[in-house]
């Protein structure tokens, strides 16, 4: 489980990068919470409601790097 949070967490941060600084650590823990918002996300795009599970790797990295848009967007909004 932390490789490949470490893993999705990664690819994630390459593919929308925000500025902010995380650690080997930060990185997994947005891994992890990237494969429960991607299986929650495939849940309910496949119709099993609001079923709270873990993806698979492409799931996670996909979740991780909504997260990611989530934490860009209210950046730029405290910024103004």
């Amino acid at each position: 489980m932390i490789i490949p949070g470490l893993l999705a967490g990664a690819l994630a941060r390459l593919f929308v990068p925000t500025g902010r600084q995380f650690g080997c650590l930060g990185t997994i823990a947005l891994g992890i919470v990237g494969s429960l918002i991607g299986g929650t996300f495939a849940s309910l795009l496949a119709g099993d409601g609001l079923d709270v599970s873990t993806a698979g790797f492409i799931g996670s990295v996909v979740g991780a790097m909504l997260l990611l848009l989530v934490l860009r967007r209210n950046d730029n909004r405290a910024a103004l």
